[in-house]
């Protein structure tokens, strides 16, 4: 394991030192750890009444999540740290720097100007104390059963990056609430539910906290996951929930949900999702996506040659171009769609949520088809309509 920083090293530790310093960056991330005990070290400049504090903490493996604060910039913690890592992440106001190393030695360096020049933008500085206006606080008796928080109702150090996903998505949920019926009962399907953390979190906000009625059925192929979802909602008392070992596709037609949901779906399984939700008539659509892969291998783009030659950039951008279809599909089907970032990217890279409500407009159905049709054919990629 390396002990020592190189040059590239130290010339990031130092843009790393000015850029926090000076308000250029509001970020450090060190991840790729060399050592199994480690997950993640963070470092962000954060304001204390009216001293300016460096919160450095440490993710461990086994769940522990280590905090200290610095009244300067720590840096012989970091000469020490930054070793220990195989890839670093400089997060600033309107650029970012990467410093990566291979097990070999080997090393990238990308210093954008913009993080370190005088008179650029600078980053908001966050308070130590700042108040998170959520929909959960923790306490919720789900949040326990799903081992998210302890007996104490206080969110578990290794869960915190869980639970922000869950008070970010109950807060597009909210935003969608006009599209669903106002009175009544309210059908929920979870589709490719795994561990259900969205169908507690949605169920309990819906019927617990807004108080409807609310029926939810939640599907994943496997019967293992399905069958100990259920035993949690039983001790839950959450008693309108339902769980269903099967394929999504065979789901019959006979109910109209007024929600389809999904958290992560692999792959084309996302699409699988869009799809039968549209089938059965939606009124409202949240859905993110996880792990394009198929886009990737199957497109023919000779325009587009000079970037999806490279491995990690045709990634992301085949992410991001199936999501783009992904939309136009849910257009060209009658909803309004907008893709967002649910999550801070530091917490995971699978950030993405699409958000549709069911508002037919035969004109712009129309030209969403269209629009959808060209851009397969200039992908070289069959569509899905």
């Amino acid at each position: 394991m390396q002990s020592e920083l190189t040059e590239k090293g130290r010339r990031f530790l130092a843009a790393a030192k000015t850029a926090l310093e000076t308000g250029g960056a509001r970020t450090l991330v060190l991840s790729r750890p060399a050592d199994p005990a480690l997950v993640k070290w963070k470092c962000e400049r954060r304001r204390d009444k009216e001293k300016i504090l460096y919160v450095a903490e440490t993710f461990l493996a086994d769940g522990k999540d280590l905090q200290k604060n610095f009244r300067t910039f720590p840096e012989e913690t970091l000469e020490k740290t930054l070793p220990l890592f195989f890839q670093a992440d400089l997060i600033g106001a309107s650029a970012s720097a990467e410093y990566k190393r291979s097990k070999k030695g080997s090393e990238y360096l990308r210093l954008p100007a913009a993080l370190t020049e005088p008179g650029g933008e600078r980053a908001e500085i966050p308070s130590l104390s700042r108040q998170k206006n959520r929909l959960l606080d923790g306490s919720e008796p789900f949040l326990r059963e799903l081992g998210v928080a302890d007996r104490e109702g206080r969110v578990l150090p290794s869960r915190q990056a869980k639970f922000r996903q869950i008070c970010r998505f109950l807060e597009f949920l909210r935003d969608v609430l006009p599209a669903l019926p106002e009175t009544g009962p309210l059908t929920v399907y979870d589709l490719c539910c795994g561990k259900c953390y969205l169908s507690f979190a949605v169920y309990h906000y819906l019927a617990n906290a807004l108080g409807r009625d609310v029926s939810m059925l939640c599907v994943d192929r496997k019967r293992d996951m399905t069958d100990l979802c259920e035993a949690a909602a039983r001790r839950l008392g959450f008693s309108g929930m339902r769980f269903l070992a099967a394929d999504i596709r065979e789901l019959p037609e006979g109910g109209r949900p007024d929600l389809v949901l999904s958290l992560h779906a692999c792959d084309t399984a996302t699409d699988t999702v869009l799809e039968t939700a549209v089938r059965l008539g939606a009124a409202a659509i949240l859905s993110t996506p996880c792990c394009q892969r198929e886009l990737s291998r199957a497109v023919s783009c000779p325009p587009l040659s000079f970037a999806l030659r490279h491995g990690v950039l045709s990634d992301k951008i085949c992410a991001s171009l199936t999501d783009a279809l992904r939309v136009l599909y849910l257009e060209a089907n009658g909803y309004e769609t907008a893709a967002a970032e649910l999550i801070d990217p530091d917490d995971t890279p699978k950030n993405v949520i699409l958000r549709a409500v069911l508002k037919p407009n035969e004109k712009k159905k129309s030209a969403a088809a269209r629009e959808y049709r060209e851009a397969c054919a200039f992908l070289g990629v069959l569509p899905r309509l």
